[in-house]
């Protein structure tokens, strides 16, 4: 291991590497409340967007909207047991359709192979569990992407915005220290994850969740109105902490050089 350089990169699943716009959990997630009787926006159904799907769907129910009409439409206020019955139906209707949701967003293969040619090992952690991501692995292959190791949070026991599922790659190759770690998501709950780490922290704008838009919206804004949402975001990510904030994961490769010039500064002092 090269102990003044960039050795492991831990890119996030939906958003960041696969599904444009995370458009698969948020589709679901709209669908699974809409049955319960239970309607909520595209922000509202995104803002734990990286989390582990159950407490994402217990931070949706928190909401004062949620909870007002839960209580409206069933006479009481939520419990676990509506946790776990929502977090079933989630679970069934996301495997029906994860799969052709699972295509890398355009950059992402030739992204990973530059990487690895400068010998960084490529890591992976999202907020789905192992039985989920059975759905989503094959099409990423198929496709050309896969990345070296896949860490949800059934894996660790804790899921995003702690730093365990990243450790947990971490020591899959013996990556160490923190600094040597760069994290890449679309959410800011992958920013806190990177950050708890100790890790480098990057968000990404374009087909990130955090932005908002699918393929079709990101293309038919005009260039000025891309540029008021993407300043909005980036915002976001600042806010949460993050280190660097790119367009695209095609950047990926003059950024790490950019890091490792740091680090190699930093070593000199």
């Amino acid at each position: 291991m090269n102990t003044d350089k960039i050795s492991l990169v831990v890119f996030d699943w939906a958003g960041t590497t696969v599904d444009y716009g995370s458009s698969a959990p948020m589709v679901v997630f709209e669908k699974v409340f809409a049955e319960a009787g239970i309607k909520l926006s595209r922000s509202e159904i995104n803002g734990p967007m990286g989390m582990e799907k159950k407490a994402h769907i217990r931070s949706l129910l928190l909401l004062e909207t949620a909870s007002k009409q839960w209580k409206e439409k069933y006479g009481k206020a939520w419990d676990e047991n509506d946790v776990e019955m929502l977090y079933e139906k989630f679970e069934d209707t996301l495997a029906k359709v994860v799969a052709e949701y699972s295509v890398p967003i355009e950059g992402v293969t030739e992204t990973v192979e530059k990487l690895r040619k400068m010998n960084i090992k490529i890591g992976s952690t999202t907020g789905y569990t192992s039985e989920m991501m059975e759905n989503v692995i094959p099409r990423a292959e198929s496709a050309g992407y896969s990345p070296d190791c896949v860490v949800t949070p059934d894996i660790t026991g804790m899921g995003r915005p702690s730093p365990f599922m990243l450790y947990e790659c971490m020591r899959l190759f013996g990556v160490y220290p923190a600094k040597l770690v760069v994290k890449v998501g679309d959410t800011v709950t992958d920013i806190a994850e990177g950050k708890n780490a100790g890790a480098w922290s990057i968000g990404i704008l374009k087909g990130s969740n955090l932005l908002g838009l699918t393929e079709y919206e990101y293309n038919a804004l005009s260039a000025e109105e891309l540029a008021e949402y993407k300043a909005k975001a980036r915002q976001k990510y600042l806010d949460a902490g993050a280190d660097m904030v790119i367009d695209s994961i095609g950047e990926m490769p003059n950024v790490i050089e950019e890091i490792n010039r740091k680090l190699e500064r930093s070593a000199d002092n």
